[in-house]
């Protein structure tokens, strides 16, 4: 009988032990998904909440208190505080991981001046909504399960500039069970996609211009125009591309001035409705970026880097509260009831805050493995800011370079933006899939896509370049794609055929 009561304590302390990790997990995880100015927002509610924790003044020391209260963790009297092993663990894989990335950056010029920036004066702005903030808003007044609305978010996630969909659903489906532990059938993310394709502007969404047209022609009311608007892109696609009106005229056997109409209709669809979110939105409205990270090249090539502290303050464990656990010491036997309830809440208290503190370090830790990973992976680009020069690099190089998991990888640089000497940018514009050539080159899909796009736009609009043309040019260039590759991206883009494009 003694020996199943003692079996059942023992079982009793593991439990404790395994929900005080995942306690710890999930916070570290939630913290870690948070921007800047959301952090700052979650820790004001947590120095609200909890009365045992508190922000330091300038002249605090904060080390004394971490110390003192490390001491009275090495009391056995609480099983659910994490003991000081625990925590060191924590801590020592974090310094690990950035202690091994630097071993093989040695020869790039990548400092962390300090982890901190607090001027101001220099948050960086963009006119009007960005593109997430407005799908997310509109995704907020739509009804949506839990897991729908984890679905969408990924998929908003995934889209590109024009408002597009490039990647394939059994993609989207592996990654979302690879990243964020969501087992999902292709079926569910077609279901949610078509909600968010209800979505304005028309034609976000779409998978392919055919897809983005036809989104727009039928939230139009039903008319005699829309039904030769559908038929053109069902029936005639190939033709429409090629502006043969002619030959669409003759076939829809309609008559010049109906033809006329029907061109024009079709010339006010928008293939790019993701661009449409980038206007100014109630007149001289501005939208506030805060960055997450400030990178700055100097003239001899060095980069360093600072993450934003500026509404970020220090913490540290309330004095009053530390004083009152340490009449634990060997006094609990000669306590009332009522202080005895009183050290409970105490000691509850001093270890959320503690956890805090914790999950706050590892985060600040991890963002900077993180960083410092992209800058010494896309050296080149912040050294001249041109998009043709980043690399392939996917969220599983940067796990691999940092020995973090892929999924902490994608949490950290999830909604986050960074500054550089170039603009601000979102994190995911320095994550790009790789294209592989004939002869084994792998190339950065974002810099054939910078590189083409600037040969397009450059281009005598009189004489425009062909596909074929383009793929030379792009190979003296350094990227040798075939022509059909040129097509694919060009159309991606959303650039006509040459035809198209003259004037």
């Amino acid at each position: 009988m003694e020996q199943s009561q003692v079996q059942t304590q023992k079982q009793q302390q593991v439990l404790k032990q395994t929900t005080s990790v995942n306690q710890m997990q999930l916070l570290q995880a939630r913290l870690a998904e948070l921007p800047v100015t959301q952090l700052a927002d979650c820790i004001k509610t947590e120095l609200d909440d909890n009365p045992a924790l508190e922000a330091m003044q300038p002249d605090d020391h904060y080390d004394d208190h971490e110390d003192s209260f490390d001491d009275l963790q090495g009391n056995d009297q609480d099983d659910d505080f994490e003991t000081i092993s625990e925590r060191e663990e924590r801590q020592s894989q974090l310094d690990d991981a950035l202690n091994n990335l630097g071993r093989d950056d040695e020869e790039l010029p990548i400092y962390n001046n300090g982890g901190s920036y607090d001027n101001r004066n220099e948050l960086a702005y963009e006119p009007g909504e960005t593109f997430y903030d407005s799908l997310t808003m509109q995704m907020m007044e739509t009804v949506l399960t839990p897991r729908q609305r984890k679905i969408m978010e990924y998929i908003i996630g995934s889209l590109d500039e024009d408002g597009w969909l490039r990647k394939s659903t059994l993609a989207i489906a592996d990654e979302l069970a690879i990243y964020n532990d969501i087992d999902v059938n292709q079926r569910e993310i077609e279901q949610v996609l078509s909600k968010l394709q209800d979505f304005d502007p028309a034609g976000i969404g779409a998978r392919s211009l055919k897809e983005c047209l036809m989104i727009q022609i039928d939230r139009r009311e039903d008319s005699t125009m829309k039904t030769l608007m559908k038929q053109v892109l069902n029936s005639y696609y190939d033709e429409f591309t090629k502006k043969h009106w002619k030959k669409i005229q003759h076939e829809l056997n309609i008559d010049d001035a109906t033809a006329d109409h029907l061109s024009e209709e079709m010339r006010k669809l928008n293939p790019k409705p993701g661009l449409a979110l980038g206007g100014i939105v109630g007149g001289d409205t501005i939208h506030q970026i805060t960055p997450d990270v400030y990178i700055d090249t100097h003239e001899d090539g060095t980069v360093t880097f600072a993450l934003n502290s500026s509404d970020i303050p220090e913490l540290s464990i309330t004095p009053s509260f530390l004083d009152m656990v340490r009449q634990d010491q060997g006094n609990a036997d000669s306590m009332s009831r009522q202080m005895r309830e009183a050290l409970i809440y105490a000691r509850n208290k001093v270890d959320l805050a503690q956890r805090f503190i914790d999950a706050l370090k590892i985060r600040r830790n991890t963002l900077t493995i993180a960083v410092r990973a992209i800058i010494h992976w896309q050296h080149r680009f912040f050294e001249d800011g041109d998009d043709a020069s980043l690399l392939p690099m996917r969220l599983k190089d940067i796990a691999e370079k940092t020995g973090l998991d892929i999924s902490t990888i994608s949490r950290v640089c999830n909604g986050k933006y960074a500054q550089t000497r170039w603009g601000i940018f979102p994190f995911r514009h320095f994550f790009s899939d790789s294209y592989v050539t004939d002869d084994g080159k792998e190339l950065s899909t974002r810099s054939i896509k910078a590189a083409l796009e600037e040969l397009i736009k450059g281009e005598d609009k009189t004489k425009p370049f062909n596909d074929e043309t383009l793929a030379q040019m792009m190979a003296d260039r350094g990227f040798p794609i075939a022509r059909r590759t040129v097509a694919k991206y060009r159309e991606m883009m959303g650039f006509p055929v040459a035809r198209m494009r003259k004037e």
